[in-house]
């Protein structure tokens, strides 16, 4: 199988960069750079190597930086951003940093006819985020690209096949930055895109078939997307050797506990096990308003929640749960700066008890969990289903969480759903929900003064959820959801639209 190893060097964009070479039926495998060996590298059958971004300098002794030997094994490199400077300090070249250099955001990119850039105007549209850049190129480099105020935005070294590029062709905002992956990839590298991610399906199966036939695994269910495919897989894989413990922690949405177990204990006949543990998580989190404190006593409460059925059920192999791609970059794992914790991921306690925990969906995003969950057969509604996040309502209430405000929520979320479901949009939004903040607001009902909350409601559009733009949604629909919330929940005064793309926003509130 061709492979292109994606060098972690510590940037938020890293998993996208894996993305973007997935796309084009291209296996890419990420690896620390401080966990794989020049060794290693030379060793591996990698087409293609690529530099990722990252947050440091590379004069920054603390910084990442790797041996130079590996700009002369002969495999085609892509360095971007910090990775584009640092094989320019590698190579010799000169780094500088200065504050009215920096850049931020869309940028104008004028280039040069070169194989890399195949098919890219001469004038496009990049995104750059940099304060320091390439000063001067090291020696048998030339410089491809600029923008106004970065003198070396793209580089190339044509005889050893190393090439630079300041700005992000991985993020949306770039225009031709998939072809510019395309050309290295094809160009360069020399792939024929021969990897497709619906194979995984059945060579997962066939592997934990193997690895636990005999063993319990216990899987965590929310009934979102990714533990639903997970669930499936494993189901297909061990049988009723698999319980899958729903915990209905009371911060679900609007008749989810229901639909989750009609769905996966009568149609597809899973062993499941529904916890009712609402007092429990509402007890913990009394008098909590840090998110990130919220976001580790939910995944604190899960796991101990988890560890009594396993013992009922008996001797537990296995602890199974619905992780991605995303919940593992934004959670901090390997180089990368903690955005927040996801309950599977950063909310783990230092001790539970169970010998091994299984993340078949780790290394995948969600429209490939998606894909892998429609070869398993998944009904369209659970694969098409709203995103979730795995500490449920529990991070769209902001401030203390409690049942009172989880209820108006769930009315309210319940309302701007059916709406936009209502409207026959000719492109729904990939996530819409509604949010409550901890802010009162001063209204007026029947001649009389009210002071309620306020709901926020929230729609974004994105292909990968590592960046996302807010959806235009027609002013009728926000009026028709915000008249029915403010009527028909008591509680809430006022509606408010977040306009907010990710970065620099999140998609949840909290």
């Amino acid at each position: 199988m061709e492979k292109i190893l994606v060098l972690d060097f510590g940037g938020q964009y890293n998993q996208l960069i894996a993305r973007r070479v997935r796309e084009q039926k291209v296996y890419a495998e990420i690896r620390p750079f401080d966990r794989v060996s020049l060794r290693e590298i030379r060793e591996t059958a990698y087409r293609g190597i690529i530099f990722t971004g990252g947050p440091n300098s590379v004069y920054d002794p603390e910084s990442p930086h790797y041996d130079a030997g590996i700009l002369d094994l002969g495999i085609p490199i892509l360095g971007i951003c910090y990775g584009a400077q640092l094989m320019a300090f590698m190579a010799g070249g000169t780094v500088l940093g200065a504050e009215n250099s920096s850049e931020y955001g869309k940028t104008r990119l004028f280039c040069e006819a070169h194989p890399l850039l195949r098919d890219v105007p001469r004038e496009s549209i990049c995104w750059m985020s940099h304060t320091d850049f390439i000063g001067r190129v090291p020696d048998r480099f030339s410089i491809i690209g600029k923008t106004q105020k970065c003198p070396c935005a793209a580089m190339a070294d044509e005889k050893r096949r190393l090439y630079g590029l300041q700005f992000h062709p991985e993020v949306t905002h770039t225009e031709f930055g998939k072809q510019i992956f395309r050309n290295f990839l094809f160009d360069i590298c020399g792939c024929s895109g021969d990897w497709n991610v619906l194979d995984y399906a059945d060579r997962a199966v066939e592997k934990y078939r193997r690895k636990y036939a005999d063993k319990k695994v216990l899987l965590a269910l929310s009934g979102g997307v990714d533990s639903s495919v997970a669930a499936l897989l494993l189901h297909r894989a061990v049988g009723q050797n698999l319980s899958c413990v729903f915990v209905d922690h009371g911060l679900l949405r609007k008749g989810e506990g229901d639909l989750v177990e009609k769905t996966f204990r009568g149609k597809f006949g899973v062993n499941l096990v529904r916890v009712n543990a609402s007092a429990r998580f509402f007890s913990a989190l009394h008098g909590i308003t840090d998110p990130e404190q919220k976001r580790k006593i939910i995944g604190r409460e899960f796991i101990r929640v988890f560890e009594e059925e396993a013992k009922k059920i008996g001797h537990v192999h296995a602890l199974a749960q619905g992780t991605i791609y995303p919940d593992v970059i934004e959670s901090g794992k390997g180089q990368s700066a903690v955005i927040k914790s996801h309950h599977n991921v950063g909310g783990l306690p230092d001790v539970i008890s169970f010998d091994e925990i299984i993340e078949p969906l780790r290394d995948f995003f969600k429209d490939e969990a998606r894909a892998i969950g429609t070869k398993l057969g998944l009904p369209p509604a659970l694969v098409w289903r709203q995103p979730f996040p795995g500490p449920g309502l529990g991070v769209r209430v902001a401030g203390e969480v409690t049942r009172e405000k989880v209820r108006m929520l769930q009315e309210a979320d319940a309302v701007f759903r059916e709406e936009v479901d209502a409207a026959g949009l000719p492109k729904t939004p990939d996530q819409y929900f509604a949010a409550l903040t901890d802010t009162r607001s001063v209204g007026v009902m029947g001649d009389a003064r009210t002071c309620g909350y306020i709901c926020l409601l929230r729609a974004v559009s994105t292909d990968d959820f590592m960046t996302a733009e807010w959806t235009r949604l027609p002013y009728e629909v926000l009026e028709r959801a915000s008249s029915r919330i403010t009527n028909e929940v008591p509680g809430i005064s006022r509606v408010v639209y977040d306009i907010s793309s990710k970065p620099p926003a999140t998609v949840e509130l909290e």
